[in-house]
């Protein structure tokens, strides 16, 4: 790190929050700093468990494949170790029995695929890897209230112990660079604007969706000749708002959640719950739920807006902070990209402090950070602004919208049936091609060209042979 970021080997990092986002950004940090300390408001547990200051670790979680290969880059071997404890893997359009748009999805050979096991399972493993490296220490049940410096510079953070109350005095902890992984919750905003700095312009977009989540031991019948399929998803859009999955997790057990709008939110009382499976434009998730035995309590959770805090635009702003992670641009859940950004983001960060071209200072870095999240959240807040009911500061269309959003909608009516177009739009949201990919000369051709193919009339139980 040089510049406005310091000089190589003399430094002490600080990182908010000792969630995936940073972790990973200490794993990056100690390949530069003498010593990096991570802060966090928890105590990390010794095991696989949820964390109360990760509300969602209880909800369903996915890895898709941006996220593993990134992963795979900053911790070397980890998803073979993951897989070892347990995780599964879920080959798609395989393995899934898949609703969206009016269309079941044929079940052909899988292009990519998602790992599916809890999020406290990854994150331990995460956790395990990282502060195995005696250059990164932690500081536990500390929560940040501030920050050291002024409007050019920060210089470390003010930490009160939690519970500890507004009377007692923070104690600071000096650094030459913060990064701020503390999630959409963040107090960064407020931190600035105490030193004299600008806080970031926030772009949102709120389509009100909340889901509810348990635990169920799957039905007897789920290995037999009924089905061959490891997961089932009903995926909503703007005519069809109600969404329903059921991922596994491992030795039989799976994950459920249901999801909709503002103002009909799945209910978390267990009558409630299964009940409202029935809203789903099919009964396949409610006929599963009804052969399957309950191992938890159901689990609510309605923050799911899209935040995206542009600390890349012009402010007074100081060298020496960093946002990654959630505190940087969250997603609506539904899409499953919020662990794979994080870890994306750590890439991103690798990248811009190792530049031999470019000196690394704190706006260029801030950059890659964000350049790196632009694709999931041009999926995500461009998905969620055509949901009835979507507010937000970002709601606003460009005059490119309406003939990308033309080919899409026709893209979209063929994904469930053309395995060449099926391969290139999950590589997409897989967020391992970029977007132009959707514009290759194969996919264009069937997109404009080629008819509307022909998907299966009911679910289907079976993989393609």
């Amino acid at each position: 790190m040089a510049d406005e970021l310091g000089h190589r080997g003399t430094r002490h990092a600080v990182v908010i929050g000792g969630s995936l986002a940073g972790l990973l950004a200490a794993r990056v940090l100690s390949e530069h700093a003498e010593r990096v300390t991570v802060v966090e408001r928890d105590r990390f547990p010794e095991g696989p468990e949820a964390r109360p200051g990760v509300p969602q670790s209880r909800h369903t979680h996915v890895l898709i494949e941006g996220g593993q290969q990134a992963l795979d880059e900053l911790l070397p071997g980890f998803m073979k170790e993951l897989a070892g404890l347990g995780a599964p893997r879920v080959g798609m359009p395989e393995d899934m029995v898949q609703w969206q748009n009016g269309q079941w999805f044929r079940r052909t050979a899988a292009t990519s695929t998602i790992s599916t096991g809890s999020r406290a399972q990854l994150e331990w493993l995460v956790r395990r890897r990282i502060l195995a490296d005696p250059r990164i220490e932690t500081v536990e049940g500390a929560e940040t209230v501030g920050l050291i410096g002024d409007a050019s510079r920060v210089r470390g953070v003010l930490l009160r112990e939690r519970g500890a109350g507004a009377a007692k005095e923070a104690r600071p902890l000096a650094a030459d660079l913060v990064v701020d992984a503390s999630g959409r919750g963040t107090g960064a905003p407020d931190w600035l604007a105490a030193i004299g700095a600008e806080a970031p312009h926030e772009e949102t977009i709120d389509t009100g969706l909340a889901y509810s989540t348990r635990v169920y031991r799957g039905p007897r019948d789920s290995t037999s000749d009924a089905s061959d399929a490891l997961a089932y998803y009903i995926i909503p859009n703007p005519e069809q708002v109600y969404s329903g999955g059921v991922l596994p997790l491992g030795e039989g057990r799976y994950m459920v959640t249901l999801s909709g709008l503002r103002g009909d939110e799945p209910p978390t009382d267990e009558a409630g719950f299964e009940e409202y499976a029935h809203r789903l434009p099919h009964p396949l998730i409610g006929e599963w739920l009804a052969k399957a035995e309950p191992e938890s309590s159901v689990f609510g959770f309605r923050k799911t807006a899209n935040i995206r805090r542009r600390y890349d635009r012009p402010g007074r702003r100081p060298a020496g902070f960093l946002a990654t992670g959630d505190a940087l641009c969250a997603f609506n859940p539904i899409y499953g990209q919020g662990m794979a950004v994080a870890a994306m983001n750590a890439v991103a960060l690798r990248r811009a402090l190792a530049d031999p071209k470019r000196t690394p200072s704190t706006r260029a870095v801030q950059r890659a950070l964000l350049d790196s999240s632009k694709q999931a959240w041009d999926i995500s807040a461009g998905a969620d602004k055509k949901m009835p009911g979507a507010t937000g500061s970002a709601m606003g269309s460009r005059a490119v919208d309406k003939p990308v959003g033309w080919y899409l909608s026709r893209l979209q009516q063929r994904y469930a049936g053309d395995p060449v177009v099926g391969a290139a739009f999950r590589s997409v949201l897989t967020l391992t091609s970029p977007m132009t990919s959707l514009f290759a000369p194969a996919v264009a051709r069937a997109v404009l060209f080629g008819p509307v193919p022909e998907t299966p009339a009911e679910p289907p139980m079976r993989r393609e042979v």
